[in-house]
This record gives C-alpha cells, structure tokens and sequence, in this order.
C-alpha cells in the first residue's frame, strides 16, 4: 500500500463504491505482488496504474500481519518526488476515482471510517509522522 505525497503537501486517494461495505470508501493504491516482485517494485507498479503515478524517492513505513488466520504481510509505502500521469486501470478498477487531499483532510476521513482497509489510516498515521 502506497501513501503518496505531492510536493504541496496533497496525498493520493483513491475511492470507488464498495456497497458491502456501506458505499463509496477511501483507500490508497496498492495490490498483490506479480510474478515474483519483491515489495518495492510491487508498490511501483501498483502506483503506476492505479494512480498514474511515479515516485523517485521511497520510504518503508513497515509491513504487518494482515489478519490472524494469515501469515500475509502488507507493506506500507511512502512515495514522493511524483511524476503525474495516466491511470492505467484493469476492468475491474473502473470505478476507482483518484483525488488529491490534504492530509488533514485524509486524517478527518480516517477519524470518521470513510476508509476501506485498516493500513490505510495506519499508512497515513505514519506518513505524517514522516513530514511533520
């Protein structure tokens, strides 16, 4: 999962509607590693199409247990120095609507559960840390 910071302080969201889960959420760009990607060239190509995004500085912000039925881990990213292009998304990423929002924004919407998956606020919890 990939927090991505703009030079103007912006973070990258995406949100798509997920109607079992209460309509449309927030979440950060991110996926399963291909083909075996290690984590960091899994997260580029994740930000790429999902986001249109390219970063040329990166920070492991760690990785943890997704659930504990599963020895999965998530890897949390932060990505900076951003080049801004096309999303490049698969048919089932359609509806996915990229935004950019100030972090205290995107803290207010953790605060408030408008996000699809837990790393996602942890993700952005961390990166505050990172460039406060």
């Amino acid at each position: 999962m990939i927090a991505a910071l703009d030079d103007t302080g912006k973070i990258a969201i995406l949100r798509a509607p997920f109607p079992d889960h209460g309509g449309d959420l927030l979440f950060f760009p991110g996926g399963r590693r291909e083909g075996g990607e290690d984590a960091l060239t899994g997260v580029k190509r994740e930000l790429k199409e999902e986001a249109g995004v390219t970063a040329s500085s990166w920070t492991a912000l760690g990785n943890y247990a997704m659930t504990l039925a599963s020895t999965a881990r998530i890897h949390l990213f932060l990505a900076q120095n951003l080049t801004l292009g096309p999303q490049e998304l698969t048919e089932n990423e359609q509806d996915f609507k990229l935004d950019w929002w100030p972090l205290d924004c995107a803290l207010d919407a953790a605060e408030h559960g408008r996000f699809l998956l837990p790393a996602g606020p942890l993700a952005l919890l961390l990166t505050t840390r990172r460039v406060d």
